[in-house]
């Protein structure tokens, strides 16, 4: 069993991730600002800020895993989350976790030698968002993360998210950097689908240090 904190875990990706890892046997600790209107039986909802120093150190010392699935801006656009990863890695380190996000499709490459997604004919006012995330793997890839960090970073298909659920296939595909697309061209993966390739990685470990990319 495997002790697993996610940050956001009330939120679609995070519950979903939430939902897999306890059907599986692993224990589980969502992380929010405020209490789920929905809790999921089996998984401890705590509350707290991602900003509180000490308390993700605490999370990082008490899990094996520590998951972050929040957004990387506010809602004016303003990043939060990417002046946050030094200190999340630091107690990701001292607690003796494996550092995780939840990632942005923005950073997939459209084909092997580029460009990002996010440099094509992406929506406006998601660009902040992706722009954001994509920092935050460059960082992770960079010589400024602290040694001894371990972390994955998983991205999603392009057409990812809670305004389009899909349907739980019980398969995926990924790839390293490159989008991936189905037999009609569609770049698509469900919540349930996503939650699986994540936790399948937790249990496997199979892309330490390294982003990867799921997808139909």
């Amino acid at each position: 069993m495997t002790s697993i904190a996610i940050i956001g875990g009330t939120g679609y990706t995070g519950s979903n991730i939430a939902a897999e890892a306890v059907k599986r046997g692993h224990s589980v600790t969502a992380v929010s600002r405020h209490a789920p209107e929905h809790p999921l039986e089996g998984v401890t909802y705590v509350q707290g800020e991602i900003s509180d120093q000490g308390f993700i150190e605490k999370l990082a010392a008490d899990h094996d895993e520590l998951v972050v699935a929040i957004h990387a801006v506010d809602a004016d656009n303003q990043p939060v989350l990417p002046p946050l990863v030094p200190m999340l890695a630091d107690a990701a380190i001292k607690g003796g976790a494996r550092l995780s996000f939840v990632g942005g499709a923005g950073s997939t490459l459209v084909a092997p030698a580029g460009p990002r997604l996010v440099d094509t004919d992406f929506p406006e006012e998601y660009k902040p968002e992706a722009i954001a995330h994509a920092g935050i793997l460059d960082w992770l890839r960079s010589d400024e993360k602290p040694e001894g960090l371990q972390w994955f970073y998983l991205s999603p298909a392009a057409e990812y998210g809670a305004w389009n659920p899909g349907t739980a296939l019980g398969s995926y595909r990924t790839s390293a950097d490159v989008m991936l697309t189905d037999d009609e061209g569609r770049s698509q993966i469900s919540g349930a689908d996503y939650a699986l390739a994540y936790v399948d990685e937790i249990e496997q470990r199979k892309h330490i240090n390294q982003r990867f990319v799921v997808g139909y």
